[in-house]
């Protein structure tokens, strides 16, 4: 078996050791060429790692086991992978034949500015757990500022106050299709929001759960929409993000699509998986089937 290895940032190759150990494999380090080069991929490091391969990794069809050791870990948090030692119980799963790869939905980011002649056309960006606009780009780009340690322990919470002394809502408007059959798009949210998040997993920011109904494998995106609020409520309610409790604000507004516009007032950033893809307006989809992953496979399973 030909295996590959990304090492994420703070990553080495002494924590690629475990894996190597009783494992017939032979290791290549670093991302894959072409699909001929490896039958899996470990990526060691967290969503932000996983964000910047997504592209090339969609290309090569190969699974890929996530090793969580980046400072934001949600998508193996989604995966049931809340550590190391769970990633090694997957890898020596999957080293001895036991099948354990899942077929997942990413998220799909296309901005919807027209090209400028002679400029290429826009790039695919993937993204595997939640995509935004609003507040949480502007907490994320500062939270990307933070040292890795702090970051990973708590970043996005200690960005969220200064982030939001800053931050004004600003008029945002999702369209959505008619319907199945037809192209064309009608309104379906006109408001000034604080923020608007696009998610293909439950949570984010190190635990988030922006989107507590999210599933990897359900071929929808969960949209959740929080309108103008009081700064001072926003605050008091934060902690009831990390339950999922706030889906019973007034001024939250939670639902499913497929595919969806984003237009702002004004050109806000877009953030997904942590980091930055674009400036509105977009277009954001699913993409239903679109990656296989490594997963631990249950003990009570034959």
């Amino acid at each position: 078996m030909r295996a590959a290895a990304i090492l994420g940032l703070g990553s080495n190759e002494k924590d690629l050791k475990p894996f190597q150990k009783n494992s017939d494999a032979t290791w290549l380090i670093g991302l894959p060429t072409t699909a001929d080069d490896a039958d899996v991929i470990l990526i060691f490091g967290g969503d932000g790692t996983v964000h910047r391969h997504l592209s090339q990794l969609v290309k090569l069809q190969r699974p890929v086991l996530v090793v969580p050791c980046g400072s934001g870990n949600d998508f193996a948090r989604a995966l049931s992978l809340r550590g190391i030692r769970d990633s090694l119980t997957a890898w020596q799963q999957f080293a001895s034949g036991a099948k354990n790869v899942r077929t997942i939905d990413l998220g799909l980011i296309i901005p919807l500015e027209p090209a400028a002649r002679g400029v290429p056309a826009p790039q695919l960006n993937y993204f595997c757990c939640v995509a935004g606009v609003g507040l949480d780009g502007e907490v994320a780009r500062r939270a990307n500022r933070l040292p890795r340690w702090l970051r990973g322990h708590g970043g996005y919470v200690l960005s969220l106050a200064p982030a939001l002394l800053r931050f004004n809502s600003v008029r945002t408007r999702i369209d959505v299709p008619k319907d199945s059959q037809h192209a064309e798009f009608m309104t379906r949210i006109d408001t000034p929001a604080i923020l608007a998040a696009f998610a293909n997993a439950p949570s984010y920011g190190g635990g988030m759960k922006i989107a507590p109904h999210a599933q990897l494998d359900d071929g929808q995106l969960d949209v959740c929409l929080i309108s103008d609020i009081n700064k001072l409520r926003l605050l008091g309610v934060l902690p009831s993000v990390y339950f999922g409790r706030h889906l019973n604000m007034s001024e939250v507004e939670y639902f499913q699509a497929q595919r969806l516009r984003v237009t702002t007032e004004q050109p806000l950033d877009v953030y997904a998986d942590g980091e930055y893809v674009c400036s509105t307006p977009v277009e954001v989809s699913v993409v239903p089937a679109a990656f296989q992953v490594v997963v631990r496979k249950p003990k009570t399973e034959s």
